[in-house]
């Protein structure tokens, strides 16, 4: 069977540069996703962004400034934009209706933030059959009080590894292939 590839970018709202901490490696973590979705558009492979819709107070209140999806990955007209309330992208969203129609089954996710809806979107993508890649250097977070964001990322990384393959964003490919496996196989 061959793979059909969807890159989603979840949650990548200018709310998210203006936190009271700042974001991990946040121009590194711009570039790179531009890189995945110059590599997306020249396979013609569908890209879909998630857009958190905040309640009133939240700097992602839908229309707010932060609401907007950041400037330098701007959507493209042909390119889906889904609104979501929750940290799983599926959740009460028409993302899996539009992933069926379009008959995808491999998943390119990279976004904000890894611990919260980078990480429920990826495991509840696996648990639906997705195939999937995440990018280990295309999502990012804050310091906690806990652990720095440099050390969540890292973590991450390692626990993506059940559910996805971890791949830098340079070495994600979007060529069709054929899917052999589900990636915990």
């Amino acid at each position: 069977m061959t793979s059909k590839k969807c890159l989603l970018i979840i949650d990548v709202q200018l709310g998210m540069f203006n936190l009271s901490r700042p974001l991990y490696k946040s121009d590194s973590l711009l570039r790179n996703i531009q890189n995945l979705i110059q590599k997306a558009r020249s396979e013609n492979i569908t890209i879909v962004y998630l857009q958190h819709c905040g309640r009133d107070k939240s700097p992602f209140k839908k229309g707010s400034p932060g609401w907007e999806i950041h400037p330098s990955i701007r959507p493209a007209n042909n390119d889906y934009v889904i609104e979501k309330k929750y940290s799983d992208s599926f959740q009460d969203t028409p993302l899996e209706q539009t992933l069926k129609k379009l008959a995808i089954n491999h998943l390119v996710i990279c976004g904000l933030v890894t611990e919260g809806c980078v990480d429920t979107t990826i495991r509840r993508a696996y648990s639906l059959g997705y195939r999937i890649d995440s990018a280990s250097d295309g999502h990012s977070t804050t310091d906690s009080d806990v652990l720095s964001a440099e050390q969540i990322v890292k973590h991450h990384n390692e626990i993506f590894k059940i559910f996805s393959e971890v791949k830098e964003a340079k070495d994600i490919l979007f060529a069709a292939e054929q899917d052999t496996s589900h990636p915990a196989d």
